[in-house]
């Protein structure tokens, strides 16, 4: 299976792409950092990441594309442009016609280096390790795209073009919960993705209850 990886964002986006053989075997394929410049107009910036991301797309030809979604951040105005990004890299996936898997950032640190609040050089040293790189993935959009792609080739959980919404939230998967089956990294991943989709349904009673409210 060959995945490519989308680690969003409006200045700098990555993309990665790794073959999976199985038994947790990944191989590095290609990455690269698609760039747009802060002063160049807000819809011009999405379509020069959009015709990276179906350019590598149309150039290696992967299975499945997997993008980072996020829940919150301290800067707003961050996570809005990270938000049109990954907005941009579904649709590709769409427009070609492949599964979509959705990981969040403290998922895809837990699924590779066994803690899901790593460091991105801890992240960039792992991607390293397990891609057998010769040198260090850079910038840290690169390694993170790659982390996306290795997360699913050892998490397999995607969602087809025509599945119900809410199965497609938190990628087509179910509520993962952590057993003593699992590796420590395995257990730390099933935690973290769990904290992170239930700080999601929090947030969106919070909005509800305010709607709510607001109605009375």
């Amino acid at each position: 299976m060959r995945i490519l990886g989308v680690d969003p964002g409006l200045t700098r986006c990555g993309i990665g792409v790794v073959d999976s053989a199985g038994a947790r075997q990944v191989s590095y394929v290609a990455v690269a950092v698609v760039r747009s410049l802060a002063e160049t107009a807000p819809h011009r910036r999405l379509e020069i990441i959009a015709d990276g991301i179906e350019d590598m797309i149309a150039k290696h030809k992967p299975d499945v594309v997997a993008v980072e979604r996020m829940f919150a951040e301290d800067n707003v105005r961050s996570i809005i442009s990270t938000a049109q990004v990954a907005g941009v890299a579904m649709l590709a996936a769409s427009r070609a016609h492949l599964p979509l898997a959705l990981y969040s950032p403290s998922a895809v640190k837990a699924a590779v280096t066994g803690d899901g609040r790593a460091e991105k050089k801890a992240v960039q040293l792992m991607v390293q390790r397990i891609l057998r790189l010769k040198e260090l993935p850079k910038p840290p959009d690169a390694a993170d795209a790659l982390a996306l792609a290795i997360t699913h080739a050892w998490r397999g959980e995607s969602i087809d073009r025509n599945e119900p919404a809410q199965s497609a939230q938190h990628g087509g998967s179910a509520m993962p919960t952590a057993d003593q089956s699992m590796t420590p990294a395995q257990q730390a991943w099933a935690q973290a993705e769990r904290t992170s989709r239930m700080s999601g349904i929090v947030a969106q009673q919070m909005r509800a209850n305010a709607r709510s409210g607001r109605k009375r």
